[in-house]
């Protein structure tokens, strides 16, 4: 995981929270991305980590390759995501 991710991604293994998928999730676009079970208030995080410009929220929508939301490097190409809010119904929220 790279250095701007790092935090954040020790913070929920801390935190306990399952980690679904550690790996090169989509091929060349992406290096090290990793799948948390919970849901990421991507706004408060951004914040409180104080993310440089080139980690970049994102959101996907597409129910054939995932329902997800959370932070991408677009310097290192490495990424945290969650489950989007409008299926983390029951889910721990991390903000």
């Amino acid at each position: 995981m790279c250095e701007h991710l790092l935090r954040l991604d020790d913070e929920l293994k801390t935190r306990g929270i399952q980690e679904t998928f550690r790996g090169e999730a989509w091929g060349e676009n992406c290096r090290d991305w990793v799948y948390y079970d919970c849901v990421l208030d991507l706004d408060k995080i951004k914040k409180r980590f104080n993310f440089p410009d080139f980690v970049k929220i994102h959101k996907n929508l597409d129910n054939k390759s995932g329902m997800e939301s959370g932070f991408y490097c677009e310097l290192c190409k490495d990424g945290i995501k969650g489950i989007h809010p409008f299926f983390g119904q029951g889910k721990t929220h991390i903000d």
